[in-house]
């Protein structure tokens, strides 16, 4: 268990109205008093915990041997509050003391466990330059603090048994969210969705292993003849809820990392204004000229409450052009692993080889047409594409120009993924690719156990399995889980939580 106090800037090292230093550990509010003096002479120790206090923070040190407001100066502190011993002092007794403050502020006190590390903690509020918020921390630090690594605070969080190894990377995920789904799903998981869940399956597969035990140990009293099946029922509801988590990766990892989208289509079909229409942002060079966009373009953008990882690329068409041919192949690559095809045509002019050349590309990807430039007279007609693409794709009219029908293909990628809306309830939904992994380990063990019983293997080769079920969704939930793994999940947040 850590056993220092740390500190850090929690709310970023970028300009803002508000800075935010915090400290926790044992030592936290004997290092507090060394660097604040409030307005009102209390001693720091004694604050009660959720109060705030105005004060200035003030560069600690020994001072000149001078009397002061009738107060003698003795050794590196002023009546219990050290100040900077470079300057001479004008005034103390609650008031700011010349030359040795950094910044007015605002102090806030949690006690353990009442905090977010469950340890005592203070959060000092300066003002938001990164200079000044640097200045507090350099003092907090040179009073006896240790600078915080990536994550530690959560980490701290996560062994003092404030939350689960869920909630702690949710946090993470919170603070990461690129839409109103992705918030709602990670502020369900840091509420506990998934803990709840996995804590009571795990619980079942407990009471199994226990009566498993206490049969061998005390056979005169429990019957184990035959368990096999009554077990095989009583875990069933575990084994399909396992399948149903498993199976909400799916989901989850759409909604927290966004749907990676690559629009595709010939050269002028309108990709590039497409993702400008969709980024709100001129991101991608517009021009008349075919083959313009000859790399590829990755954009972040919301499409409504959606999130996609829009990918830009290369017209599609018969080249001869080296560089060009290089950016066409790229295209293909990222076609061939993407979520979704956005396949662009032009509504202006009549398909042509190269149409048809896309629409053979993506005979098996999940895909959606549309037909561009909806503002000018139709050439070719949703209609005519459908007949031409061969299957029943869905065929949108658009203009990335003015931006219509960006609405519709809103509400068509959201059909297509999520089945027409997301579960946003208290169902719990796996988000991480860790998750995932244990409870599949979980799953895999359970398919040892039926294995066990229709061979007609003793019980207590029963219990093997049901341990390492029950160990693998400890996994999940932190219970069980190396450091080396634990250090890996935490390094990954960032500074300050």
């Amino acid at each position: 268990m850590p056993s220092d106090t740390i500190a850090a800037v929690a709310s970023g090292m970028t300009a803002s109205g508000i800075g935010i230093i915090r400290i926790s550990g044992p030592e936290a509010f004997s290092i507090l008093e060394k660097v604040f003096r409030p307005k009102r002479g209390a001693n720091v120790r004694e604050y009660k915990g959720n109060t705030v206090h105005y004060g200035h923070i003030v560069r600690g040190g020994s001072v000149r041997g001078d009397t002061v407001s009738g107060g003698t100066v003795s050794g590196s502190t002023v009546d219990g509050t050290v100040i900077d011993g470079s300057l001479r002092c004008s005034t103390v007794d609650g008031t700011v003391v010349d030359g040795t403050v950094i910044d007015e502020c605002l102090v806030t006190i949690f006690r353990a466990p009442h905090s977010y590390t469950a340890e005592d903690t203070a959060e000092i509020n300066t003002h938001g330059g990164v200079f000044v918020m640097q200045r507090v921390l350099d003092t907090v630090l040179s009073a006896g603090a240790r600078a915080a690594e990536p994550g530690e605070f959560t980490k701290r969080a996560f062994l003092n048994g404030r939350i689960d190894l869920t909630e702690a990377e949710a946090v993470m995920d919170v603070i990461s969210a690129k839409s109103d789904d992705a918030l709602v799903s990670s502020l369900l998981q840091l509420s506990g969705s998934v803990r709840r869940r996995i804590e009571g399956l795990r619980e079942k597969i407990m009471d199994e292993l226990a009566f498993i035990e206490a049969a061998l140990d005390d056979p005169e009293h429990y019957e184990l003849s035959d368990y096999g099946e009554t077990m095989l029922a009583h875990l069933a509801p575990v084994a399909a809820a396992l399948r149903h988590l498993s199976g909400s990766f799916g989901e989850g990892h759409l909604i927290r990392e966004g749907i990676l989208t690559v629009i595709l289509g010939k050269p002028n079909a309108g990709k590039s204004s497409l993702l400008n229409a969709l980024s709100g942002e001129d991101r991608a060079i517009v021009t008349e000229i075919e083959g313009t966009t000859r790399d590829i373009l990755e954009e972040q953008v919301r499409l409504g409450a959606l999130s996609l990882r829009v990918i830009d690329t290369a017209g599609i068409r018969d080249a001869a052009d080296r560089i060009e041919q290089i950016g066409i192949g790229r295209a293909k690559e990222y076609a061939a692993r993407a979520d979704l095809i956005l396949a662009l045509f032009d509504a202006a002019t009549a398909l042509d080889e190269n149409d048809r050349g896309i629409l053979e590309l993506i005979k098996d990807k999940r895909a959606i047409l549309l037909l561009n430039k909806s503002d000018l007279a139709p050439v070719t007609t949703p209609e005519m594409l459908q007949a031409v693409s061969g299957k029943e794709t869905q065929v949108l009219t658009i203009s990335a120009k003015d931006g219509s029908g960006l609405k519709e293909l809103e509400e068509a990628v959201r059909a297509l993924f999520f089945s027409g809306g997301l579960r946003m309830n208290e169902e719990a939904v796996i988000t991480s690719a860790r998750h995932k992994q244990a409870i599949d380990a979980a799953l895999a063990s359970y398919a040892l156990l039926e294995e066990s019983v229709q061979s007609g293997m003793p019980e207590d080769v029963y219990a093997i399995d049901l341990t390492d079920m029950y160990k693998r969704l400890g996994e999940v939930i932190g219970e069980d889980i190396g450091d080396d793994l634990a250090d890996a999940i935490f390094s990954r947040f960032c500074m300050g939580k």
